[in-house]
């Protein structure tokens, strides 16, 4: 009995906490409503005063909001754009100072003068001979001027690296040999002419290999060999094309540009002086490069590298800074040794296209000038008007300051020789 009772009352208590909830529920239904219908008149009056509707002003307010942050981005982007502006120039100096300490090079110049070392100072009078006939011979096969009154060397001057080197090779396998005349002469300076051309295949490997080039054609090798004779500006090729190299890959490297492509471009962005042909050196070296099918984008680095061209890569433009670098640095160049050379090139050639020359060769700075003349094609008073006109032609043309004097060598040789069975 006491059990039916809890439990009626139980049951009591829990129909009035749901009349309860009921009764709260529906008290807070009626406040929602009273709530919505409060927040549709505040929006009506709103818009009323605003003039907008609902969806009008919050375009207007996403407006205000978008141009008020693009404010606020504009002022990062372009504090970021200055911090950018000054990191980038300090880095560049820095990757700039860099890479010209990675193309330094120990070089000793050598312009117009090579020695050989002699230990034996009764040598000379061999090199001499008898009443000057030997070293008569030697400078009139080789082109060059010999010094000897300098004790324990002999100096060979010619503004022609490629006769200069000729000459000291021929003279080093002469001071070997014990026959010494002429005929001699003749034939060693002969040999060693035909011998420069395994000589510029070897520089031309050496050059390749020392920048990481390899599998060039044999031609192309031979081209590049040319370096080592050649100098721009008083610069020798092959000290400048390795200095421009490396800088060039060191820039590369850092800025993340090709460097197989600009390695290879600062290779042969030179290659055209050492080219015989009409056009500037950059036309001869593209026009080369295309024969031996090189990809294009080395060759336009060939071609833009003086900015004859708009520049059409990083590439390219890299290949023109190394150069510039490498050009521009005090004492690379010298803009007289380059005028001193064209100077005396162009008298020999003013020499050598009379008829009756055979080769010309400048001596003494361009003070004299040495023709050898064809005895079948001349007399001996031919050769002297002949060598009048060069004489008249080469101070009138070039304006050459002084007297020049033009020796004209004439010489006549019958040879005979018997055979015993």
């Amino acid at each position: 009995m006491n059990q039916t009772q809890d439990l009626l009352g139980l049951e009591k208590k829990l129909l009035e906490r749901e009349e309860k909830l009921d009764s709260e529920k529906e008290r807070l239904e009626k406040e929602k409503e009273e709530l919505n219908k409060k927040q549709e008149e505040y929006s009506a009056k709103l818009q009323k005063v605003s003039g907008l509707t609902a969806e009008e002003a919050k375009k207007q307010l996403l407006k205000e909001t978008e141009t008020k942050e693009t404010q606020a981005i504009a002022r990062i982007i372009k504090e970021k754009e200055e911090d950018a502006k000054r990191t980038a120039a300090k880095k560049s100096q820095e990757i700039l100072l860099d890479s010209m300490k990675h193309g330094a090079l120990d070089f000793i110049a050598e312009y117009t003068v090579s020695t050989v070392k002699v230990d034996d100072e009764e040598i000379k009078g061999r090199i001499i001979g008898k009443e000057g006939r030997n070293i008569r011979a030697f400078e009139q096969a080789t082109g060059v001027d010999v010094d000897l009154d300098e004790e324990g060397i002999i100096r060979l001057s010619c503004f022609d690296s490629v006769r200069r080197e000729t000459a000291k090779r021929a003279l080093e396998k002469l001071l070997k040999d014990t026959r010494i005349q002429p005929f001699r002469i003749e034939e060693i300076v002969n040999q060693t002419k035909q011998e420069l051309e395994k000589v510029m295949l070897e520089e031309g490997e050496k050059i390749a290999h020392e920048v990481g080039v390899f599998n060039l054609p044999v031609e192309l090798l031979s081209i590049l060999g040319r370096f080592r004779f050649r100098t721009s500006y008083g610069q020798n090729l092959i000290v400048h094309t390795l200095e421009e190299t490396k800088i060039g890959i060191h820039i590369a490297s850092e800025i993340g540009a090709d460097v197989n492509i600009v390695r290879l471009g600062c290779l042969f962005h030179d290659v055209g002086k050492v080219v015989e042909g009409e056009g500037s050196h950059v036309k001869l070296g593209v026009d080369l490069l295309k024969k031996f099918n090189i990809p294009e984008k080395i060759v336009n680095c060939v071609a833009e590298h003086h900015e004859d061209k708009p520049f059409s890569s990083m590439e390219s433009v890299i290949v023109s800074i190394a150069d510039s670098i490498s050009g521009a640095r005090p004492g690379a160049r010298f803009e007289d040794i380059e005028g001193y050379a064209k100077r005396l090139r162009d008298m020999e050639e003013i020499a050598k296209k009379y008829e009756g020359v055979d080769d010309a060769y400048a001596f003494e700075a361009g003070r004299e000038l040495r023709v050898i003349i064809n005895p079948g094609r001349l007399d001996d008073a031919q050769t002297t008007i002949t060598a009048n006109k060069i004489r008249e032609e080469v101070s009138s043309a070039l304006a050459v300051p002084g007297e020049v004097k033009v020796t004209a060598i004439r010489e006549f040789r019958a040879v005979s020789s018997e055979s015993s069975v």
